[in-house]
């Protein structure tokens, strides 16, 4: 795996500065305070240089460094440590278990020659307890075996203030307020100086590296743990460097560039503190786009899906990998500098296609997932394009439904796109969609003519047929009504028949105009008439008559004799029958004189039943078609709705044509005494017993005999209780009267009109039920009871 660099190290004092030509000169420690860089060596010599920070032209940072000058301090041991505390302008340096104080500009000891004896190392307290703002608080490791001091040191004096023993032998320390944070022989510890109380951290080997301990920040503390510790200026035996962080940008570009997505991440977040919101907003989501790159190149596609997503990608960087798909007329030119590194989908996948169409299969399903999202705000069109041409080049079953919904599809491009690839159903879906139904409509009508092919639907005539149905474009409709009747009589006349509920109403289509157009199409026209007479319920006495002439031409024509079609012509006589019998709006007589002649027994007795010759027709049931069971259902069918006596008359009519004088006949007798005991109580019983032969038997009129007495009997005894009823509901309304009637009115020239109120003058009033009297003449103009919550309420 590749290393990522954080930082250039870059030299920050030239060797000659430090030690010109003589090598066994080593550095020991440095410490930094603004500008002012202190450097401590072997041979106890102090340095002060000024650092300047210097940026090139090609943003490379670099420094320069000038001496400002250098003390002995007068041991032959070297300088262990050096800390600064500005607030004093002093340093203090730290020499053979000393720590003195040195004036930071001049490096000359202090007059007062105060200094802290017997540490082995020491730390100042960044968070000191004390307040006051004339001096600095120290912390010391003292040569003491396991002990710690505490010093105040001024401008010129130093003071004691605390010493605390520990468990074991301090080896590094580092305060902050009470806090002392140790890194004792085998662990580090928190001790609290003031109350003495310890907190155990963590172990760590001395053996294997120097403990490092360092105050960070307030209450927090930096310890050379497992990982080690990273520096800002570091020093060597021979000189003095600056590690100079990498911008943040190119590291995670760095690790991006090594395909190391989730460190690139992770180090991207990590840095959101210190960059403002927005460009942090702008740099994450450009890092998240080329991270979703990475991935789809990977053929990660779950992983790329939500990267893109979350870095609200611009799905047109994604589709113009692809080539030919963003539409001819997009404006779209990729990010600079560019999210990746590849021309298109061909170099990536390397001509793999296998890949290529897991990658196609991909942009797929992502356009589809957008194309309703905020991602898809303006750039539908190009989404939509894109999905088209895709669909169409893979045969994706989606092609159509996204053309017969809502879509931006650029209609140019999508033309020529669906034209290569012979989607010409799609194609005329496209056009509809456009409002080029015209163009539609031919294109489908050449697929199905088969001068061009199109295997996308195999019903496509009937799809014709139902976009015609639906079509507000009527020069349309009519100029393909003859094609589509020509392939299907049945189906065709379905662009007239099932149109629009709200569109029939309105006459859009004139009916007249497409039974005129229908007059080469018999089939079609009769379904056209089933369709005003029998579905739409248009009264009009043509369509009628038309649509009857039809039904009786066609069974004349389609006699079983002729074709031996039984089926057909009963359909069609059933349909014939049923329209006689229903309708009063047809020509009866033109009807009759066509039927002459005929076989049509059935259809020419309903005829003269509608012209009420019922003598004639129940003739022709009976004589000539010999369907007794006709003539009855005769009756039953004309006296539907009609009072009691009137089929009363037509059975006894009946009967009359089975008892007519004559030559007997076995099976009118048989039919006569079956209508008279069958239907007994259609019949006046005295009148067929004045009709029936003499010869007859009780025996055989016996069940119309019985059915008869009792229906008399149950029709006397209804009567009986009906007037019963009535003369007790009368009675009741008689003693209701007497009840009224039973308080007497006295009337007075005292006594005022409740409504006028002026006197009586003659004995002529109404009384309302509350006993309130007025004038008649008031009564009729107010038709209120004035002291009523019932108007009008009066006896």
């Amino acid at each position: 795996m590749m290393n990522i660099k954080a930082f250039r190290l870059v030299s920050a004092i030239e060797r000659e500065l430090l030690m010109g030509d003589k090598d066994h000169i080593n550095i020991e420690c440095i410490e930094c305070c603004g500008k002012n860089l202190y450097v401590g060596t072997n041979e106890c010599f102090i340095y002060h240089f000024l650092l300047e920070e210097n940026i090139s032209p090609t943003g490379k940072v670099t420094f320069s460094a000038t001496k400002q000058r250098h003390k002995y301090l007068g041991f032959k041991k070297p300088v262990n440590e050096l800390k600064a505390a500005s607030a004093l302008n002093r340093l203090l340096v730290l020499c053979d278990n000393t720590i003195a104080l040195v004036n930071m500009i001049n490096l000359e000891p202090i007059p007062s020659g105060a200094r802290i004896k017997g540490a082995v190392t020491f730390a100042l307290n960044e968070n000191p307890v004390s307040g006051d703002p004339f001096c600095v608080e120290v912390c010391i490791i003292s040569v003491k075996r396991r002990t710690i001091q505490m010093f105040m040191v001024y401008e010129d004096r130093v003071q004691i203030v605390k010493e605390v023993s520990t468990p074991e032998q301090p080896f590094a320390v580092a305060v902050d307020g009470h806090f002392l944070c140790l890194a004792l022989t085998t662990q580090y510890i928190i001790l609290n100086y003031n109350t003495g109380t310890s907190q155990d951290l963590f172990p760590y080997c001395s053996e294997e590296r120097q403990p490092i301990v360092k105050r960070i920040g307030r209450q927090e503390f930096l310890l050379a743990g497992p990982g080690g510790l990273g520096r800002v200026i570091v020093a060597t035996s021979k000189g003095v460097y600056i590690l100079v962080p990498l911008p943040l940008e190119r590291q995670i570009q760095d690790l991006l560039a090594s395909r190391r997505v989730d460190e690139a991440l992770v180090l991207a977040k990590g840095a959101r503190r210190n960059i403002p919101k927005e460009k942090f907003q702008v740099m994450y989501r450009r890092i998240l786009q080329q991270a979703g790159f990475i991935q789809f190149a990977q053929l990660q596609f779950l992983e790329a899906k939500e990267l893109f997503r979350s870095g609200q990608l611009d799905v047109r960087e994604l589709i113009s990998l692809y080539p030919f798909l963003l539409p001819t007329t997009s404006s779209f030119t990729r990010s600079h500098p560019p999210l990746h590194e590849y021309a298109d989908l061909n170099q990536l996948t390397q001509g793999d296609q296998e890949k290529m169409t897991k990658c196609k299969r991909f942009l797929m399903s992502y356009l589809n997932e957008v194309r309703s999202t905020e991602v898809a705000n303006g750039y539908k069109e190009d989404i939509d394009t894109a999905l088209l041409k895709l669909y169409a080049e893979t045969d994706h079953e989606s092609l159509l439904d996204l053309l017969v919904t809502e879509n931006s599809c650029l209609l140019t491009d999508s033309v020529a796109w669906l034209e290569k690839h012979k989607k010409y159903f799609a194609l005329g879906l496209l056009y509809h969609y456009n409002g080029q139904d015209a163009a539609a409509v031919q294109l489908w009508v050449n697929i199905v003519n088969g001068e061009i092919h199109d295997s996308t639907r195999a019903d496509l005539y009937e799809y014709i047929v139902d976009f015609l149905t639906y079509c507000l474009d009527q020069e349309l409709v009519w100029k393909y009504a003859e094609w589509v009747l020509q392939k299907s009589e049945e189906v065709g006349v379905q662009i007239f028949t099932k149109r629009p509920l709200e569109e029939q109403q309105k006459d859009i289509f004139n009916p007249d105009d497409i039974i005129n157009c229908l007059k080469r199409y018999p089939n079609s026209i009769i379904k056209y008439l089933e369709h005003l007479v029998v579905d739409r319920k248009v009264q009009k006495e043509e369509y009628h008559t038309h649509l009857a002439i039809l039904y009786l031409e066609k069974v004349l024509q389609q006699k079983p004799s002729a074709n031996g079609n039984c089926a057909e012509l009963t359909e069609t006589q059933a349909k014939l029958r049923n329209l006689l019998q229903k309708s009063d709006l047809y020509r009866v007589h033109c009807l009759i004189d066509k039927i002459q002649g005929t076989s049509l027994y059935m259809e020419s007795a309903i005829l003269h039943g509608k012209l009420e010759k019922h003598d004639r027709a129940l003739h022709i049931l009976v004589h000539e078609l010999k369907d007794f069971s006709a003539a009855k259902d005769y009756c039953l069918w004309i006296s539907q709705g009609k009072d009691p006596l009137y089929r009363q008359q037509l059975f006894h009519m009946l009967l009359s044509v089975y008892l007519k004088p004559g030559p007997s006949d076995c099976d009118l007798v048989l039919a006569a005494v079956d209508l008279l005991n069958q239907h007994a109580t259609e019949f006046d019983a005295a009148q067929v017993l004045q009709l029936v032969p003499d010869t007859w038997s009780v025996q055989l009129l016996a069940p119309f005999l019985t059915r008869a007495m009792r229906e008399s009997l149950h029709t006397k005894r209804m009567t009986q209780a009906a007037l019963g009823l009535a003369k007790s509901e009368n009675l009741l309304y008689k003693h209701d009267k007497i009840k009224l009637k039973g308080n007497p009115v006295r009337l007075s020239d005292r006594n005022l009109c409740q409504i006028c109120e002026s006197p009586f003058c003659e004995p002529v009033f109404v009384r309302y039920p509350n006993g309130g009297v007025v004038h008649t003449h008031c009564a009729a103009k107010k038709h209120t009871n004035p002291h009523s919550s019932s108007p009008g309420s009066r006896t």
